[in-house]
């Protein structure tokens, strides 16, 4: 029984160091050896947000140690997303009537309720690859490369990184680069900023409506790119405990704005008046810090982590997760989990417009660039089974909680639910092998 528990703490203590140098557990087993199987995860998992969002997601990873920490890492992701999102405007007293973001057809919002467009559908294919090994002397190298499509979005992406080992392998410093470009081109156009979304039924014909729908378009699609810097440090503290430091600078540069979402003009009296497309800012620079320890028990192991993040859009963030893993019997295991997250709003979030008003430069009313709190709680089951296989499922609930930042709300909508929280649950399966 001994032996086996300074066994597992090893294990764990292995595993966690592996996670904060982004290597494989196997790839360390494996030093100095020949090189090893593949070794495949492989997860299905689904997401459900209450009369919103359902996404499921399949995943296929491999890896494999070449030999001498030759290491080749893949994944395969394939999403699929339905349900209905919320666009931006504010609820009325009054069923309201909008028109979908392809211009073919309107969609009616009852009286009271939070608009959501119900016809958000997308898939998504993801593959990534990655190359990891040493160099010289304690040096190592890591680069790859992933590709992102859905239906009206590609994303293509290359990074690279440095980090050298010190101190017999106890203190890791890194440096990592990576650039990603992205192309958008949504279903019935880009929006003009701060037009007027035309209804049917104040045109006499399909043509005049039609015509008046594509002056609000631009022609073409658009895109992005992103610039991300990230320098870490990893240091062992003793044979239990492990500490990661990261700084990371990212410069977003492009088209930023959201297509589907919509700012509501209300009158003194918070009856709408009309409906405007949103308008955001094509650059954005953001820093994030981050601090994560992992402690081996005698039966399990702890891990705590912290992110703080701000960026030029006044956005700040605070993210605390925990996870404590719990040995039951030599090959089974559970895993509590607990993530608390907390932002402020965007300088330009409006979650309206007021009539009258000059119009600003930026705006926007969706509710997750707004101010917010979340939680999620969970709890993970896990197998150990022979030849180093996994069977595990995972279990959560997650909420988030827009928050007022601020705005004194007009006539009817102050008996009107403007921020209401989003509630989901989370399920997942996942066998490696």
């Amino acid at each position: 029984m001994q032996l086996s528990r300074k066994k597992n703490i090893a294990g764990a203590l292995a595993a966690a160091t592996c996670s904060l140098l982004g290597q494989p557990a196997m790839a360390q087993e494996a030093q100095g050896s020949s090189e090893t199987p593949w070794q495949f995860d492989t997860a299905l998992l689904y997401y459900g947000e209450t009369d919103r969002v359902t996404a499921v997601e399949g995943v296929v990873g491999v890896s494999k140690d070449f030999g001498d920490e030759h290491i080749f890492s893949g994944k395969l992701v394939l999403d699929g997303l339905t349900g209905a999102s919320a666009t931006g405007a504010v609820p009325q007293p009054y069923a309201q009537t909008f028109t979908r973001p392809s211009g073919n057809g309107e969609y009616q919002i009852g009286a009271g309720e939070t608009p959501l467009d119900d016809t958000f559908r997308d898939t998504r294919v993801q593959i990534n690859g990655q190359w990891t090994q040493p160099i010289w002397n304690d040096y190592r190298i890591s680069t790859g490369g992933q590709l992102s499509k859905e239906y009206d979005y590609l994303s293509v992406s290359v990074n690279g990184s440095l980090a050298r080992d010190f101190n017999q392998r106890n203190t890791t410093v890194s440096a990592g680069l990576s650039y990603a470009f992205d192309s958008i081109d949504p279903e019935g156009g880009r929006p003009v900023g701060f037009s007027s979304m035309p209804l049917r039924g104040n045109y006499a014909s399909d043509d005049s409506f039609r015509q008046a729908f594509d002056a609000t378009r631009q022609d073409g699609s658009d895109s992005k790119n992103t610039l991300d810097l990230m320098l870490g440090l990893t240091q062992v503290i003793n044979r239990r405990t492990i500490m990661q430091f990261n700084y990371g600078l990212s410069l977003v540069d492009g088209y930023m704005t959201d297509p589907f979402k919509m700012l509501s003009v209300v009158d003194d009296g918070g009856i709408t008046s009309d409906l405007l497309y949103e308008q955001r800012p094509d650059s954005r620079v953001k820093h994030n810090f981050y601090w994560q320890t992992k402690y081996a028990m005698d039966n399990g192991v702890a891990d705590v982590s912290y992110r703080f993040s701000t960026d030029d859009w006044d956005i700040h963030s605070h993210t605390l997760d925990s996870k404590l893993r719990f040995d039951l019997s030599d090959n089974t295991y559970i895993q509590p989990h607990f993530r608390y997250y907390q932002q402020s709003a965007a300088e330009f979030y409006r979650p309206y417009l007021m009539q009258g008003d000059a119009l600003p430069d930026f705006a926007s009313a969706d509710y997750r660039i707004g101010e917010m709190t979340a939680y999620t709680l969970g709890l993970k089951y896990g197998i150990l089974l022979k030849e180093g296989r996994e069977l595990a499922f995972r279990l959560e609930y997650y909420q988030q909680d827009p928050k007022n930042a601020g705005f004194e709300a007009p006539g009817v909508l102050q008996d009107l639910d403007l921020y209401p929280s989003v509630k989901a649950v989370i399920a997942q399966v996942s066998y490696r092998f």
